[in-house]
């Protein structure tokens, strides 16, 4: 190991995956990807993964002990910064393999609050973000003092416990107390700023992150969201009032979803959910270009059931069509036709379409069907408003 790392280095990690009764191959294979990006996001590179078949994680090491030893001589000869596992850990599991490893130790979600606390912009959503760190940190806290000790800065280490090493458990949930009560002051200054929206209908964009929320955000409103390729780029809810034939509504960025998301995210986040549980129309972004775009779509299900938005109008929008390439096979040609190679035509009359009461197909970045878009949204936004304001409708 070379010193203490800066923020701005890029950290040599090492990512862990199980393949077990629950989790196929397949499955793992596209998790580990997605650790891989998860991180890049959080500056790290990915020098090596390893993979173990178990029927079920080790109690003790969550791979074997073999397997862990192999990790740990690696790690010991290629000089690796991180290790992470792609599942939460145990405080068990984590003081046993820190036994046997000399770089810092992670797990996703550990990952995934760093990169929360990267993102974080305001000061709702770093209260929000600090109060998820000090839940996960509270069952783990003689760990990760010893770990803070051992290392300074860089992945997994943002936030709490960076600038004060606090030993004490009742001093921690002090610290939790107070955040809850800080985030329900802002959440009433919220919820105030939301009941005085004079009364438009509101949209709200959901789906997986990384699925092009903010762009079609961009688009429509003609603003200047942040979006770039990476997870969890948008973390703040962001409220852009969009004007479509002269009907007027809002329209709402929320935060990504993802597998295998913290409960103390969902917890801490959920406020900033309020934007979904009060929206009008819920506009289910998904990357069909993705190619687990299916699990991706029952991950954001799980998700809106979770904090009771199931119910809601939703209506489906396939983003990064543009990513498809269409082929006009031969008639003699009898390989199956792939995915891939669907025109928009023939995506409008796929399974896709079908299963669902509205899905509209389109490509943010390259503004491919833009008209039919916007007039799904007009023709929905209007039947709400014209509920709403009955005497206004001879305008629409």
């Amino acid at each position: 190991m070379s010193g203490y790392l800066t923020s701005k280095e890029q950290e040599k990690v090492v990512l862990v995956g199980i393949i077990t009764q629950t989790q196929k191959e397949q499955q793992v294979k596209e998790y580990l990807d997605e650790l891989s990006f998860l991180t890049e996001t959080a500056n790290g590179i990915v020098v090596k993964t390893f993979v173990q078949k178990l029927e079920f994680s080790n109690p003790r090491y969550f791979v074997g002990p073999g397997k862990l030893d192999e990790i740990a001589e690696y790690i010991k000869v290629h000089e690796i910064d991180t290790l992470i596992f792609d599942d939460e850990l145990t405080a068990t599991q984590i003081r046993n393999i820190e036994t046997k490893v000399e770089c810092k130790l992670l797990d996703r979600t550990n990952l995934i609050l760093d990169i929360f606390a990267q993102r974080a912009r305001t000061a709702h959503a770093k209260v929000q973000v600090e109060l998820a760190q000090y839940q996960y940190l509270l069952p783990r806290l003689t760990r990760m003092w010893t770990h803070l000790e051992r290392q300074r800065g860089g992945i997994g280490l943002r936030g709490p416990g960076e600038t004060e090493i606090e030993t004490d458990r009742r001093i921690i949930r002090d610290k939790i107390s107070k955040l809850k009560s800080q985030l329900k002051r802002i959440d009433k200054q919220i919820a105030n700023q939301r009941n005085n929206r004079s009364g438009l209908v509101s949209v709200a964009l959901v789906g997986y992150t990384n699925v092009g929320k903010s762009t079609i955000m961009n688009m429509l409103s003609k603003s200047d969201v942040f979006a770039e390729n990476k997870l969890f780029a948008t973390l703040d809810t962001t409220v852009r009032k969009v004007v479509i034939e002269n009907l007027p509504f809002l329209l709402i960025d929320t935060v990504g979803f993802i597998r295998k998301l913290p409960h103390g995210i969902v917890e801490s986040f959920k406020s900033t959910l309020d934007e979904v549980r009060t929206a009008d129309i819920l506009l289910h972004v998904v990357d069909i270009s993705h190619s687990n775009f299916e699990e991706q779509i029952d991950v954001v299900n799980r998700t809106l059931q979770e904090i009771d938005s199931a119910d809601k109008p939703l209506y489906m929008v396939f983003n990064k069509i543009d990513a498809f390439s269409y082929v006009n096979k031969d008639e003699d040609d009898l390989s199956p036709k792939l995915r891939e190679n669907y025109s928009l035509d023939e995506l409008k009359n796929s399974w896709m379409a079908k299963s669902n009461e509205v899905s509209i197909f389109i490509s943010a970045k390259q503004k491919t069907n833009l008209a039919e878009f916007r007039d799904t949204i007009y023709q929905h936004v209007k039947k709400i408003h014209i509920k709403r304001y009955p005497y206004e409708n001879f305008l629409y």
